[in-house]
């Protein structure tokens, strides 16, 4: 008598069967919408290499932030988008009380207040007339340690104007520490600090600087990870871990599956992942080409970020994903 055959198959027969098995599962509270603010227009612009995502102005941004809460996301991650005549070599706009992203931060805190996580990016680099993440020495290099006084006190404008959680994504070392003692020191010691602690100087960030209005000139090789170090990321993501980091993020995602992976299979907090405008580019452009299925593509391009280790996905998709998921 022959042994019984094992058939995998029979747990992929029909569409309930294989929703019965399924390992993985992507919900909408684990979804983080990135937005992006911005100074001196009076209506949502289009960005062209972003199709379907806008510049909001303050008014519009507040109508996001409650489609956010109402559809059960995670979060809305808050980008600002200074005019060019309030860019300064230290990036001074990022810190002011009247800054853009604060003055966005306080209309979200008004609209939304807890019913979902407000999040800011806590970088100098749109504000910066260089376009780095740092202020720049003498020999045109981002100054770490000069840099770190900025980003404590960016962080704290930051939580006074209703962040919930500061994301300090410029790659300098030490500034978890910096940035969680400047945070206890003015009070705000439930401010969640969203490191990011692997961040690859990639090719995939290309529309994304369309949308901040970048103004950078050269590479930020520097001080961003090289793209082919894999144990790097995981060294990264544990110093921000030692120095305080409440959640850890590796950006880009799709690239970057194996970083995930071996962060989360370690890390004590939790993990998030950045699907990067240059991810969502591509499928976009393929989608309108006829080339792929769009919705599919969306669906396993994030389930596997999840798959990979993610508890938490920022993705210009939320609100889509969010619908269809419910």
């Amino acid at each position: 008598m022959k042994p019984p055959v094992n058939r995998p198959r029979r747990l992929r027969t029909t569409a309930a069967m294989r929703n019965l098995v399924r390992e993985t599962r992507v919900h909408p509270g684990q979804l983080i919408l990135p937005v992006f603010v911005a100074e001196g227009i009076d209506a949502p612009r289009p960005i062209s290499s972003l199709p379907g995502v806008v510049q909001h102005t303050l008014e519009s941004v507040k109508a996001e932030a409650c489609r956010v809460a109402e559809a059960g996301l995670g979060g809305i991650m808050l980008f600002g988008v200074p005019t060019d005549d309030h860019k300064d070599a230290s990036g001074s706009g990022g810190v002011r009380v009247d800054g853009i992203l604060n003055r966005a931060l306080r209309a979200v805190a008004d609209a939304v207040g807890d019913a979902t996580v407000i999040m800011a990016d806590t970088c100098l680099d749109e504000y910066t007339d260089h376009g780095h993440c740092g202020v720049l020495d003498a020999r045109g290099r981002v100054d770490n340690d000069a840099t770190l006084s900025l980003y404590a006190e960016m962080a704290v404008a930051q939580a006074r104007a209703g962040a919930h959680v500061v994301g300090p994504s410029g790659m300098m070392d030490g500034q978890v520490a910096v940035i969680r003692a400047a945070l206890d020191a003015s009070g705000h010691t439930d401010t969640a600090i969203l490191a990011y602690a692997a961040k690859y100087a990639s090719a995939f960030f290309g529309p994304f600087r369309e949308a901040v209005g970048s103004s950078l000139q050269g590479d930020r090789k520097t001080y961003q990870q090289d793209p082919a170090n894999r144990r790097e990321g995981l060294r990264e993501a544990l110093l921000d871990i030692e120095e305080g980091a409440d959640l850890v993020m590796v950006k880009p995602a799709g690239a970057y599956l194996d970083v995930i992976s071996d962060v989360a299979a370690v890390s004590p907090v939790p993990v998030a992942a950045y699907q990067v405008s240059g991810e969502y580019a591509m499928v976009e452009a393929a989608a309108h080409r006829g080339w792929i299925d769009r919705d599919r593509a969306i669906d396993e391009t994030v389930t596997s970020i999840v798959r990979a280790g993610a508890d938490v996905v920022l993705t210009y998709w939320a609100l889509e994903l969010a619908g269809r998921l419910r």
